[in-house]
């Protein structure tokens, strides 16, 4: 016997609406707003994606040549979760917004240029630690109204911390004078130029 009690009520209710597709009468959040959600989240990686894009064809230094390949990484990892967000707002019922226009004014990062190699990673580190700031409010969102785009947003989440984390690697790399606690790249017991005495523990 199925542990579902009310399993002919929902065999007949899957026949009905049936143009809703994956959207069942038990959806729990409002979807006109949670399209709306999702298109500034797709907003956001759109412009991502064209910015990451232009630093990979714009990057001049001596450290460039790697540096610009590692743009392109991003701009085509960017490119996956704007698909993924697309994908999911049309299994909602939606549709996915890419007019140029409502882009730029609906995502939650700015397109900046940059004037140099470090401005065009600065530029992009901002970006991927606003993503990471709204994606975990999206998450809070969902929560388990919506579990599917929740997961998605997770591991868009995910990438995005991954993306943050190596462009503050890459910034010290190419200006290390930004940071004046060049501890950050060490253990505690590993800084240079100190003894284990006395020595502070890093956050």
């Amino acid at each position: 016997m199925s542990f579902l009690k009310h399993i002919e009520e929902i065999r007949q209710r899957a026949r009905q609406t049936m143009e809703d597709g994956a959207v069942t009468h038990d959806y729990r959040l409002d979807r006109a707003q949670a399209v709306r959600v999702l298109n500034e989240a797709l907003a956001t990686e759109i412009v991502c994606v064209l910015r990451y894009r232009f630093h990979h064809f714009m990057a001049t230094g001596i450290h460039s040549s790697a540096i610009a390949k590692e743009f392109l990484v991003y701009a085509q990892e960017e490119q996956v979760h704007a698909d993924l967000i697309a994908a999911r707002i049309k299994q909602l019922g939606g549709k996915p917004e890419m007019d140029p226009a409502v882009v730029a004014k609906a995502s939650h990062t700015e397109y900046k240029e940059g004037i140099s190699l470090a401005d065009m990673i600065r530029e992009n580190l901002v970006a991927e630690r606003i993503a990471v700031a709204t994606y975990r409010e999206i998450i809070t969102y969902f929560g388990q109204a919506d579990p599917t785009s929740r997961t998605m947003i997770e591991a868009i989440l995910a990438q995005e911390e991954e993306h943050a984390d190596e462009l503050a690697d890459l910034l010290f790399a190419v200006e290390p004078d930004t940071d004046n606690n060049t501890r950050r790249l060490y253990f505690a017991d590993e800084i240079p130029g100190q003894s284990d005495a006395g020595q502070e523990v890093l956050s």
